[in-house]
């Protein structure tokens, strides 16, 4: 099977529509390209990760896969534009470049798709990369379906839990995603009941975040991106008048990387075959931690 068919089969397979707006995803607006390599050749085998790093680059080669499919951009930017680094002959960027070129490695990214949908049980449809992350975290039994998604544990993800202490729930994610440690605003030992995965708290829409943990008494935020000020510094004051308010901020691509982990499960039906090696290969957790 050629590259090109790979990728159009994983588009087949996916609901294709957009979780909260419903509209169809615009190939050419989306941002599931081929960020390098050429798609007109034979598939030798597939590595599914969130960032294709130069680590899991080599780790591709070693296994014989061509086509490595990230969730994540390669060349770090939105968008994945590489005429800046070009222009600047940016050594980090031509060294990896080289490799990809050296073994023959083909990129492609799977953010829209695998986000807008993959079907589920009695025809219904689930988010690819969050149905991953509450899958190996244990978290998905708690999980509290929103009437008003077209897709199952899109985001914001609500999560109803059995009164667990923040510690009990990051232990959880921290074994079950293969973390190195998360960070913690708040009280660990705070009990907590009601959780939610809100979208990138980035300083861009969080007064309607802030409103939402208000209304919907939400005591835990289990974050992916989390700036320092308004989310931050809502749940910290909190905290600190006695509610049990608290913050796991365990990272964007920790919280991710899951999803392309259970893609596994779905791949060989979506591709119509299993003769094609298929391997995760984890890109990690990139944050080590120095304590006092």
């Amino acid at each position: 099977m050629r590259i090109s068919e790979v990728i159009q089969k994983i588009k087949d397979y996916s609901r294709g529509k957009d979780a909260h707006t419903n509209q169809p995803i615009d190939d050419a607006l989306s941002r599931d390209q081929v960020l390098y390599g050429s798609i007109d050749k034979e598939c030798t085998g597939i590595v599914t990760t969130c960032f294709a790093s130069v680590e899991v680059i080599e780790k591709a080669h070693a296994c014989g896969a061509n086509l490595i499919i990230s969730h994540e951009a390669l060349f770090w930017n939105h968008g994945d534009h590489t005429d800046w680094l070009e222009a600047e002959k940016n050594s980090v960027y031509l060294r990896k470049k080289k490799l990809l070129d050296d073994y023959g490695i083909t990129v492609w990214r799977d953010h829209d798709y695998i986000h807008s949908g993959m079907p589920g049980a009695n025809n219904t449809w689930y988010d690819g990369i969050f149905k991953g992350f509450l899958h190996d975290t244990g978290l998905e039994k708690y999980y509290v379906p929103n009437i008003n998604d077209s897709v199952k544990y899109s985001i914001p993800v609500m999560l109803n839990l059995p009164g667990l202490t923040v510690r009990e729930v990051a232990d959880m994610i921290i074994k079950g995603a293969g973390l190195n440690g998360i960070r913690l605003i708040g009280d660990p030992d705070a009990v907590v009941h009601n959780a939610c995965i809100p979208m990138h708290l980035i300083g861009f829409a969080d007064k309607e975040t802030i409103s939402m943990i208000n209304i919907k008494n939400i005591d835990l935020l289990i974050t992916m991106e989390l700036i320092d000020y308004t989310v931050n510094e809502y749940m910290r004051d909190g905290a600190c008048l006695g509610d049990p308010k608290a913050i796991l901020a365990c990272g964007h691509f920790n919280t991710e990387e899951p999803g392309m982990k259970y893609m596994l499960n779905w791949l060989p039906e979506a591709l119509g075959t299993d003769t094609i090696p298929m391997t995760f290969i984890k890109s990690g957790d990139a944050s080590q931690y120095i304590l006092p």
